[in-house]
């Protein structure tokens, strides 16, 4: 008798079937091997708790996103040319989008709390108002805020999917039927230290490898390692990697071979490939330092914990405005303070 039919049979009452075992019984024996809580899995605990504790608190005090630059440059500048004025600058649209991603709100709310704010705060500004918000996201050149670097950077590089709501899925549901929901790739490349140093926002059949050379040079500054998985095993990687004297940590794909070219360039893949064979994959990423690739993954999950797993503009422009702005209030909050962890054990 399979899982499904045992779980009919106890939700109908019945005692469960001699020799069967619930789910939370199969999950706990000991005979069975798990590849997602092994045994040697590291174990880590947070070292500045209190800390950590105090930054996740002023997270969400609502001065920290209407800083003086953002009320001195509310108003912009006049731009001398024929017509009606901006009444609004880049820098507080910005401002309103940052409310929106971080409360999760919609444009209509996203207004009246910004307005609420202002009134708090006794400033004499104007809000600016949900139409006007959604048209300047449009054209909004949103830069990507690093925080001070300590030193070379470690590049790691993912990417995960954003959904959005295209016109298929609202043509189905008006018509009947379910439509087929619309995504993105958000590709990020991000420190060890959790900072997102380069993102791209492309549609989702977009090649990760290719990509990833357009990170690699958005980032400034010297990079000591390029560190990703095997979807990022090009030449064209090495070669990226190389001009800027980058390590290249990549695991090989499983059909990879050795390069019939012996050029200096393709060295570093062809030494992978070998040391991998030679010792095996699990051993070859822990000596590798491979594992280190996590660091993107916790910002992906931060990224989706604080934004959302969706995006919510629906131009292709204000998308990218979107995407950045959301980058911004991670990088923001891993300044205000983040959880220091040491390994307990294995």
């Amino acid at each position: 008798m399979n899982g499904a039919l045992v779980h009919e049979s106890r939700a109908c009452g019945d005692p469960a079937p001699k020799g069967s075992r619930s789910i939370g019984q199969m999950g706990h024996d000991s005979r069975m091997k798990s590849r997602v809580h092994p045994k040697h899995k590291t174990k880590y605990r947070v070292s500045n708790w209190a800390k950590y504790d105090q930054a996740l608190v002023q997270r969400g005090d609502i001065p920290l996103w209407i800083s003086e630059d953002a009320i001195a440059s509310w108003k912009p500048a006049p731009s001398g040319g024929r017509g009606a004025q901006r009444k609004f600058s880049d820098h507080a649209i910005e401002t309103a989008l940052t409310l929106r991603l971080v409360f999760k709100l919609p444009l209509r709310q996203a207004e009246g709390f910004l307005r609420s704010i202002l009134s708090l705060m006794d400033l004499n500004l104007e809000a600016p108002d949900h139409t006007t918000v959604s048209r300047r996201s449009q054209q909004l050149d949103v830069d990507l805020r690093l925080a001070a670097a300590n030193g070379p950077i470690h590049l790691v590089v993912d990417s995960t999917g954003l959904s959005i709501v295209g016109e298929g899925e609202w043509a189905a549901a008006k018509h009947g039927g379910r439509g087929k929901r619309a995504w993105k790739k958000l590709h990020l490349g991000v420190d060890r230290s959790g900072v997102i140093v380069a993102e791209a926002l492309t549609h989702g059949s977009a090649d990760d490898a290719r990509t990833a050379l357009d990170l690699i040079d958005e980032v400034e500054g010297d990079i000591v390692s390029f560190t990703a998985d095997a979807a990022y095993d090009t030449i064209a990687i090495y070669d990226a990697a190389a001009a800027r004297s980058a390590k290249v940590v990549v695991p090989p794909i499983k059909t990879a071979t050795r390069s019939r070219h012996r050029g200096t360039l393709l060295s570093a893949r062809d030494r992978t490939i070998m040391r991998a064979k030679e010792i095996g994959r699990p051993r070859w990423k822990n000596e590798s330092g491979y594992p280190q690739q996590a660091h993107v993954e916790n910002t992906f999950f931060r990224y989706k914990t604080i934004i959302g797993p969706t995006l919510r503009a629906r131009h292709p422009k204000s998308q990218e405005a979107e995407a950045l702005i959301a980058c911004n209030i991670v990088n923001r909050m891993i300044t205000v303070g983040g959880p220091e962890s040491l390994a307990i054990g294995a």
